[in-house]
């Protein structure tokens, strides 16, 4: 069976709806970098070096990453040697296979939940990327699966920080621990895990300040919010989530490992891929962090946060090809 034609066979067993939303989310990448490649194994007749170098630069400027491309260049020439390929347009699905390798991982992509009692989640990433609303969306999403959800407003310092929060408990119908304006985010913490274990809470979703990197009190303060959460819940953090705007590119990969390096991360969510053509970057944070990212962004709507699947991710960007493919097929069974 050809890999095309198992890609479909994996993504028929998942829903439509979501299958649709990654269409739809990755358009912009779709129509620039499939558009690009395509356009490259049309126009060149023969695999040379002046086609790798094509190819090359489109994937780096999809934000795929320099050390990623070249790694998977590296595979693809090897591939061409090995099956002695000629024709650029048999390499559409090997290209495929690769990225969704590169895009799969041991570690489990969904959220580690406790055994029993209370779940703690703990969100850290700058301000902009879209925090809060994926704090938002992810309590609508567990509310949805029948868990009780509590908010904790720990991000103080942000000017109407608290205020977004308290609209999306609104939004999705639940409550927010908060303080005022610039009190003490792991006061803030503590408060909100008490409300938890009282109120018999199954998941505590935590907001944190959008602490810009290179400012070093800010990260000591998202240290001491993760002690306080580790002295009420000893096993706590159950999950520590960077988020991460996709439109900014390479600066997201930087801002994931100075965090990473600060606050254990245990996994990436991507926000706002829909507003992006360079969705690479997936891969890119992929490889070089060893992370798995466990949710994207892929509209604005509250049910668009969704988690990642490598299958739907590639079948996304790949489906014209997947689609030419099974034409392929039908006439030669003809």
């Amino acid at each position: 069976m050809s890999f095309f034609k198992r890609l479909k066979e994996a993504i028929s067993t998942k829903a439509e709806t979501v299958t649709n939303k990654f269409k739809e989310g990755l358009a912009k990448t779709r129509d620039v970098f499939v558009e690009r490649v395509e356009d490259l194994f049309s126009r060149r007749k023969k695999i040379d070096e002046d086609f790798y170098e094509e190819l090359e630069e489109i994937l780096i400027g999809a934000d795929v990453g320099v050390n990623t491309v070249l790694k998977l260049i590296e595979d693809l020439r090897a591939e061409v040697r090995k099956r002695k390929i000629e024709n650029p347009s048999e390499l559409q699905p090997i290209l495929s296979e690769m990225l969704i390798a590169l895009l799969k991982g041991q570690e489990q992509t969904g959220l580690h939940m406790a055994e029993s009692g209370l779940t703690v989640i703990l969100f850290v990433g700058v301000n902009g990327v879209g925090k809060t609303t994926t704090i938002g969306k992810m309590a609508h999403m567990l509310k949805s699966q029948g868990k009780k959800v509590l908010l904790a407003a720990g991000d103080t310092f942000r000017a109407g920080a608290i205020e977004q929060l308290e609209e999306w408990g609104r939004r999705v119908g639940v409550d927010v621990i908060k303080q005022q304006a610039g009190s003490d985010p792991a006061a803030v913490m503590y408060d909100a895990l008490h409300a938890a274990k009282s109120r018999g809470v199954d998941v505590l979703l935590c907001d944190t300040a959008g602490r810009l990197q290179n400012k070093v009190n800010l990260m000591e303060e998202l240290n001491k919010i993760y002690r306080v959460i580790r002295r009420e819940v000893p096993e706590a953090p159950h999950e520590v989530l960077l988020v991460l705007d996709a439109t900014t590119g390479q600066n997201a990969l930087q801002q994931a490992k100075l965090f990473d390096e600060k606050s254990g991360l245990s996994g990436l969510v991507l926000t706002k891929l829909d507003g992006t053509a360079k969705g690479g970057i997936v891969v890119a944070i992929r490889q070089e962090l060893k992370l798995p990212v466990k949710f994207v962004g892929l509209g604005e709507k509250m049910d668009d946060l969704q988690a990642f699947d490598s299958d739907q991710f590639v079948h996304a960007l790949f489906s014209k090809w997947i689609a030419e493919s099974e034409n392929e097929e039908e006439k030669a069974g003809q």
